[in-house]
């Protein structure tokens, strides 16, 4: 029997123009684009936060071989999200680095205390920020290879958790090129989830999307609550499947999920679909950049009691049956 749920209040909309031509949407549930707004007035929206929420920031950029210039924009988009009132920043796949060529990644590979990430951590500690850094190019076992591995940094600048991306994206993209991931990168094993000042995070990279069972392990052996997925889909695959396949894990786990999007064109060869969102455990996008390629931040207040209420009301953690239930009938 279907359930005539209803969850949401009134929707309230939270701007902050910045400087630049980066962009920020903050929403209270619902996105919305918008043209300008004072100061005064984004500061008051901003004290409209309801109680018992906890806001959270989504980042949107083009990363390139630079890591200076990734780090500048990385830098600004955490000012405006500090400035914002988020708790965490989650920054999508490769945000500081993307070369022209597979095996920059190798060349520029550091390890977890290595200068670069070191930068990263100086920036939470000074913003007093929890930062999601996903797909940062650590070093792997060997030379040849790297792990593609998502960083969790509390507001102190302390590590906290890290996930090493277990699917690797080895695909013949139709109508595009060709990607082996596996020939630079090692994947990882172990599925991980943490407690944040945002809820329970589980933790996964991009195509790690299209497997529902990393994400069913998290939410019903790692009872997670906030599922982080950093990524920089190709034009192709984002344009027919970036938004369903979120909005599915949303709605099958029943969790918040903040996916932090690489966008546009990083060089003559490669160009990400874009389109961070923020999607609460009902299904419905509650954070969405007013432009799908533009650089900036999308903002949503996240809600744990939402997550409880549709977890009572739909109960399917109650309703699950084990696999070796369903045995095929004997002929």
């Amino acid at each position: 029997m279907p359930l005539g749920l209803s969850f949401h209040p009134a929707p309230t909309l939270l701007l902050r123009p910045i400087t630049s031509s980066a962009h920020l949407a903050i929403s209270s549930p619902q996105p919305r684009s918008w043209s300008s707004i004072s100061r005064a007035a984004a500061a008051a929206a901003d004290s409209t936060m309801a109680a018992g929420s906890v806001r959270v920031a989504a980042a949107q950029m083009t990363s390139i071989n630079d890591l200076a210039a990734n780090f500048a924009t990385c830098s600004r988009l955490v000012q405006e999200a500090a400035s914002a009132g988020a708790k965490l920043l989650c920054f999508p796949e490769s945000f500081s680095f993307i070369g022209a060529n597979d095996g920059d990644s190798v060349k520029i590979a550091e390890p977890l205390d290595g200068p670069i990430m070191q930068q990263y951590q100086s920036l939470a500690r000074e913003s007093k920020i929890w930062l999601s850094l996903g797909g940062f190019q650590e070093k792997g076992s060997e030379e040849a290879h790297i792990c593609n591995t998502h960083v969790v940094i509390d507001e102190a600048g302390n590590i906290r958790s890290t996930y090493r991306k277990i699917h690797l994206f080895d695909v013949d993209v139709p109508g595009g090129r060709s990607y082996k991931e596996s020939s630079f990168t090692e994947p990882g094993k172990d599925i991980v989830a943490l407690d944040s000042p945002v809820g329970r995070l589980g933790l996964t990279v991009c195509y790690d999307l299209r497997f529902p069972e990393l994400y069913q392990q998290l939410r019903f052996q790692h009872e997670a609550q906030v599922l982080l997925v950093p990524a920089a889909f190709t034009k192709i695959t984002g344009q027919a499947h970036w938004e369903i396949l979120l909005r599915a894990r949303a709605i099958e786990t029943q969790c918040y999920v903040i996916a932090a999007a690489q966008a546009g064109k990083h060089n003559d060869k490669r160009e990400s679909y874009g389109d961070t969102l923020i999607i609460d455990p009902w299904g419905t996008v509650v954070g969405r950049l007013p432009d799908r390629v533009s650089t900036g931040i999308a903002v949503a207040d996240i809600d744990l009691s939402l997550v409880d209420s549709v977890r009572t009301k739909m109960p399917i953690a109650k309703h699950r049956m084990p696999f070796d239930f369903w045995r095929p009938a004997s002929l």
